[in-house]
């Protein structure tokens, strides 16, 4: 009477499930046949177990309950300004939590997948290979690279997941640097400075979400899969290039957008282009990318001041 009810197997545990990156991989995980749990702290409840992970009783505790496979683990302060304003919170959540994390995963034979950043990198001498000396030139970049270290060394059997600027269906503009830019394109009487000097490569949290599945899935046949990666939408903008590509994707003027060619002098130092090379996990096979105005217009149509313009774009 069971035979027709398809229980997955193959459990994943995914924390910071609430966040932008977190949602999208528990979305792809939960679509794709395996048994997702997702974590959170503020804004966890109904959807998904209420964690705080820097209390390690609480964290063995699930880990020990759920038995999980696979763990990805996406929580993290992600704000540089915000780690140069708190930086004992910060390496409490990048470095101690994610090291207990990889403990944990290593006591019950848990493959951990562990999110860090293209801000490792220093920015001189693009692109950089997983091989690559890491240099980061802000507290964010450093507390992410010590984090990496604490994985490592509490679980070598772990992969790191280096990954740049992230956008998608956001919650709020706020919640991604790429889509809090929108406002700024769409009010078009008010003239407005745009970053023309650093180099990023905006991408798609969908496809982040796919390469971890598929990092997973094929670490369950090969134990081989393991240690650093790096996954990268391949369409270089700066800020202002992105804001231009926006007001392009919606007919809006761009003529409003101002380019700022200077490096700039306020809030955490960034690196100039920190463009990853992803061949690694292109060699295995891994890998998606959506292109960046079928995506941002996926993201951003919801928050669309203009609706007639809703009328011209798609229908």
């Amino acid at each position: 009477m069971w035979e027709d009810i398809d229980i997955p197997s193959r459990r994943v545990l995914i924390t910071g499930a609430t966040g932008l990156l977190g949602r999208a991989v528990f979305k792809e995980f939960n679509e794709n046949n395996w048994n997702a749990v997702g974590c959170g702290y503020r804004r966890a409840q109904p959807k998904f177990e209420q964690v705080n992970l820097l209390n390690s009783v609480a964290v063995h505790d699930i880990i020990h309950d759920f038995q999980p496979h696979v763990i990805v683990h996406c929580a993290a302060e992600r704000r540089p300004d915000v780690v140069e304003s708190q930086p004992d919170a910060a390496s409490q959540l990048n470095v101690a939590a994610s090291g207990n994390l990889a403990k944990e995963a290593a006591g019950i034979g848990a493959f951990l997948i562990y999110i860090s950043t293209d801000y490792v990198f220093d920015g001189t001498s693009p692109p950089y290979k997983e091989t690559d000396v890491p240099n980061p030139l802000n507290l964010y970049g450093k507390t992410k690279l010590e984090g990496e270290k604490a994985v490592l060394e509490n679980n070598e059997g772990a992969a790191v997941l280096r990954i740049p600027v992230l956008y998608g269906e956001v919650e709020r503009l706020e919640e991604s640097a790429v889509t809090v830019m929108f406002d700024k394109v769409q009010f078009s009487n008010k003239s407005a400075n745009m970053d023309h000097w650093q180099q990023r490569f905006p991408t798609n949290v969908k496809d982040v979400a796919v390469v971890c599945r598929q990092l997973a899935e094929k670490r369950m046949l090969d134990p081989s899969i393991k240690g650093t990666f790096h996954w990268s939408g391949n369409e270089q903008m700066t800020k202002y290039e992105m804001a231009c590509a926006i007001a392009d994707a919606f007919n809006l003027p761009s003529s409003h957008l101002r380019p700022i060619t200077d490096c700039p002098v306020v809030g955490a130092l960034r690196p100039r282009n920190a463009q990853l090379d992803c061949s690694k996990l292109e060699m295995l096979g891994i890998g998606q990318r959506t292109p960046f105005r079928a995506g941002i217009k996926e993201s951003l149509w919801p928050f669309l001041i203009d609706k007639r313009w809703r009328q011209t774009v798609f229908h």
